[in-house]
């Protein structure tokens, strides 16, 4: 004979459910992540919708800010370009390990937008990064970044990424990594654009496709428990 459930015991299970099939109460690992490397960070906080990570001090290898009106065209042109580097066209003509995710920090307008695209430097590389050539330079985060992730699936385009970054933005509206977010970006410097899509997939992969929208902020002038 079936034990009824208690009506706090269905709403338990029903937010298993719902958190099962939509994936929105932690961000799952990309599947790219178990074939090549990814850079390595830590959960500070996780909520339905979004988790706070932070990484430590890591080397990209970025692309000159590519002016365009299309996110997806922006970042064709400096995936190509940093995948030339990968392949060796660098000053130490060193070939070098793909890695994920690629990401594009995305500043401007509309009217007006810049996006700069970089590749995550394998962990064996990171110390001493091959030179780029002209139209590329090593960018190095600082000892401890934060970061505010949402996850997503499908492919990348110019209407979802912006529709994620504000579902991103109202999810930590009024907490306290909302205002630690708007002071770093009032700092300017790495934090100042308006927000960073992370791709971990190829683009002929059309499986299990993971994307994430990023909020880099700096946490280094908060006192007390960040958690």
């Amino acid at each position: 004979m079936a034990v009824p459930l208690t009506a706090s015991k269905k709403l338990c299970f029903f937010l298993l459910v719902f958190c099962f099939l939509s994936l929105s109460c932690l961000a799952r690992l990309p599947p790219a992540c178990k074939r090549i490397e990814c850079p390595a960070y830590d959960v500070v906080h996780a909520t339905n919708g979004y988790e706070i990570r932070r990484y430590n001090s890591t080397a990209w290898v970025s692309t000159s800010p590519i002016q365009h009106l299309s996110i997806v065209q922006a970042a064709r042109t400096g995936f190509f370009r940093l995948y030339d580097y990968i392949q060796g066209k660098n000053n130490y003509k060193q070939k070098i390990e793909m890695t994920a995710p690629v990401i594009t920090q995305v500043s401007g307008s509309d009217k007006s937008s810049s996006f700069v695209v970089s590749f995550f430097v394998p962990k064996k590389n990171q110390a001493k990064p091959p030179p780029p050539l002209k139209g590329m330079h090593v960018q190095r985060w600082k000892k401890t970044v934060y970061v505010a992730v949402r996850q997503f699936g499908g492919f990348v385009n110019d209407t979802n990424v912006g529709e994620e970054a504000a579902a991103l933005k109202n999810s930590i509206a009024g907490t306290q990594w909302s205002s630690a977010i708007d002071k770093s970006h009032k700092k300017g410097g790495g934090y100042a654009s308006a927000y960073t899509v992370a791709q971990y997939n190829a683009p002929f992969e059309y499986a299990d496709r993971v994307n994430e929208i990023w909020f880099l902020f700096d946490m280094q002038n908060r006192k007390g428990n960040m958690m």
